[in-house]
């Protein structure tokens, strides 16, 4: 009778935590094992095999990720015409249109539609990727892996097997290729891409469409914001993608492109979102929460919140300011956002209570077999012990990086100057090596002063340092105050030796001014860059990191094995599960339906919103919410065309309850036939914490609707040559 109790128990602890079928970030090549029966369920209308195929064209071939000219992924785009249009959000090409912007031609206020091909603007630093397969390597990159292993040797013989099945799969190739870690080490899947180097700023509209409502309605519904813009993706004259700009480049001509629907969405609606979401933690313990909460978010939040204030009043008052910092500043400011609700998540919400109840059935299981004694008892104890010491520790690391390192414009750029600091130990041996590499270094010199606003710097600069001496007890501060700066740089206070050391950073400094840099690049001298006061502060906080950075490191490897055994665990306890890997910037699919939601007690948001709400939320006090002249005078006259929905009324954003993250911006939100309704750009206020934890109550994606993209296009701004290109459908 015993045994038939626990096996009872064990049965129920599992299935109470069976993921339900709107949860999810899943790897496309499993769709058809783990998730096409319940898609199918809830409307899906397409095979598997039409999702994602590696013979044939699919919807994957559609999907494309935007990403730095070094590799780093930070959005989604969606090839919607046989011509390489990519779709994607505003705030995503926000920093491409900022860099391309200036005072005569704005346009980021002004917007901008360019009327053929040759009006395209090329945009470097931007290069876009698209998955040709995806490949589990688990059992080639684990073969030599053993339990009896050090981390330390796991690690190598890892880095080996991924180093070689990465060159075997693109031998002969054009292609890239990154093996991925799932389930924090237990799994691993190759990735082959074919990358594009040549993308084209097609169009946006005027930011006060694309950031309608701004930091104030970031994260918030309802919504009226047009988060998207335009660019084009090129090719080779011969069919293959390019590194760079070339004017010989045509078109990108795509396997696979995303009909648009104008149907519109009803409640229930199934709806596909496919994309890059760059990062979760579904499985940290509730220690790991409770650490957010109470180390890393607040801390976060402080030093973003001083640095982005400083910041703002310089942009307020000069317009060359705000376009020079506008993509940092909107970075910054959703990321102090976005922290300081997770924070208030947790708090207010039993998201930790979840965790915690999870975990007392884990320790049931556990506990009730010897095996998993051995194999699983000590890592939730482990973490809980981790954690406590890890927050200290982060905190240090954190104000180290964003208060000191980050605090100035040009700090981290004087570590690009190490290596001709080493060769100007020997000027004459190393002539040549010294000019080859001043020479190579030219455009990232170039760059350092391009849109650099000095004034704006040492505001910021100086906040952030005086900042880290505020909150920062003596005895834990960087050796840099007390052996540099309060030492060369005497005052009757801590904070007078600091403007002091400001004075000589941007009055002396060749870092912080052109032509003194243009002087010492043409006789660069040791003496001159070793006694550079951003220099100095720069080694001088290097010199004592060592400390903060071994506590940092060495808790956080412990955690990562910690977790990797606890996820172990929790895939043998809840055998009924269908577990999806945690989001790591790689192609994922996440399904659900369109979904209102109650906030809380006695509140109903519906899932659209109309083109009426603009105007109710018309201030022109505020640059968050003006409204644009010819917006306004259309949709006054209820000039929308085939665009309106039932109702007679323009539909601007819709709710569903698709799982996604930061990086999933931009993703097409696909109907059950294939077609784009609309492009994910945000979350909801009231489940900020969904990095770590799903809630099918309170979490929502929220949407720009497919109809208002167009009709901002077709009516609003007449690109009749855009219009053109799409297949559009009713």
């Amino acid at each position: 009778m015993k045994k038939i109790t626990i096996l009872l128990l064990l049965v129920a602890l599992s299935l109470r935590f069976f993921a339900i079928s709107d949860e999810g970030m899943w790897l496309l090549n499993k769709i058809s094992q783990l998730n096409y029966g319940d898609m199918q369920k809830l409307g899906l209308k397409l095979t598997a095999e039409e999702i994602y195929s590696i013979n044939n064209s699919s919807l994957k071939d559609a999907i494309f990720q935007l990403q730095t000219e070094n590799g780093s992924g930070f959005c989604t785009g969606e090839i919607v015409s046989n011509q390489g249009l990519l779709f994607t959000n505003h705030h995503c090409g926000y920093e491409a249109i900022t860099k391309l912007s200036s005072v005569e031609n704005n346009y980021l206020d002004n917007g901008y539609w360019a009327k053929s091909y040759e009006e395209e603007i090329y945009c470097p630093g931007i290069r876009v990727t698209r998955v040709v397969r995806i490949e589990d390597v688990t059992s080639k990159v684990l073969a030599e892996v053993t339990d009896k292993m050090s981390e330390e040797e796991r690690n190598k013989k890892i880095s080996k097997a991924i180093k070689d099945i990465e060159k075997e799969a693109i031998k002969d190739t054009h292609y890239e290729a990154s093996v991925s870690e799932m389930f924090q080490g237990s799994e691993y899947y190759l990735f082959v891409y074919e990358a594009f180097g040549d993308v084209r700023f097609v169009g946006a509209p005027p930011s006060a469409i694309g950031k309608f409502g701004g930091d104030t309605d970031n994260w918030m519904w309802p919504r009226h914001t047009g988060d998207f813009s335009v660019f084009r993706v090129y090719m080779s004259p011969d069919g293959k993608p390019t590194k760079s700009y070339s004017k010989d480049n045509v078109p990108y001509q795509p396997l696979h492109y995303l009909p648009i629907s104008i149907a519109g969405v009803e409640q229930g609606d199934f709806t596909m979102i496919m994309g890059y979401p760059g990062q979760t933690e579904r499985y940290l313990s509730s220690y790991g929460m409770i650490y957010k909460r109470d180390y890393f978010n607040p801390t976060v939040v402080a030093l973003l919140d001083k640095h982005m204030s400083t910041l703002k009043q310089d942009m307020d008052a000069d317009i060359n300011v705000r376009l020079a910092y506008a993509d940092s500043y909107a970075s910054g400011m959703n990321g102090h956002k976005l922290f300081k609700g997770e924070a208030l998540t947790l708090r207010t919400t039993d998201a930790i209570q979840q965790k915690e109840k999870l975990e007392a059935d884990f320790r049931i299981w556990v506990n009730v077999n010897p095996e998993n004694r051995k194999k699983y008892s000590d890592a939730l104890d482990n973490l809980k012990q981790l954690y406590e010491a890890f927050g200290p520790a982060t905190n240090d690391i954190i104000y180290l990086s964003l208060g000191l390192l980050q605090g100035g414009q040009q700090v981290m750029k004087v570590q690009q100057f190490s290596g001709l600091k080493r060769l100007l130990e020997d000027p004459k041996k190393n002539s040549e090596m010294i000019k080859s590499t001043i020479e190579s270094m030219r455009p990232e010199i170039d760059g350092m002063f391009d849109k650099y606003f000095p004034a704006t710097d040492r505001k910021v600069f100086t906040a952030m340092l005086k900042m880290y001496i505020k909150d920062v007890p003596a005895e834990k501060r960087n050796k840099v105050f007390k052996d540099y700066i309060f030492k060369t740089f005497k005052g009757k206070t801590e904070e007078e030796s600091i403007d002091k050391f400001i004075d000589a950073v941007f009055t002396k400094s060749i870092f912080t001014d052109k032509a003194r840099m243009e002087v010492f690049l043409a006789k660069p001298t040791l003496k001159a860059l070793s006694s550079d006061p951003l220099n100095a502060f720069v080694e001088n906080v290097f010199g004592d990191i060592l400390n903060v950075q071994t506590a940092y490191v060495n808790t956080s490897k412990q955690i990562d094995v910690n977790e990797r055994i606890f996820i172990q665990g929790l895939r043998e306890f809840q055998t009924e599960r269908k577990f999806y890997p945690d989001a790591n910037s790689t192609l994922r699919l996440t399904y659900g339906t369109v979904q209102p939601y109650y906030p809380r007690d006695a509140v109903y948001y519906h899932y659209l919103t109309y083109a009426e709400g603009i105007l109710e939320k018309e201030d022109p006090s505020n640059d968050e919410f003006i409204v644009p002249v010819e917006l306004k005078e259309k949709v006054l006259a209820k000039d929308y065309g085939r665009y309106a929905d039932k109702t007679g009324n323009l539909p601007v954003c819709f709710l569903s309850n698709n799982d996604i993250t930061g990086g999933n911006s931009g993703s097409p939100i696909i109907n059950g036939k294939g077609e784009l309704i609309g492009l994910a750009f945000d979350g909801n206020w009231e489940w900020l914490c969904s990095n770590l934890i799903y809630s099918p109550e309170l979490q929502r994606t929220i949407n720009v609707d497919a109809r208002y993209v167009l009709w901002v296009i077709d009516k609003l701004y007449n690109c009749q040559h855009i219009m053109k290109e799409l297949d559009v459908r009713k």
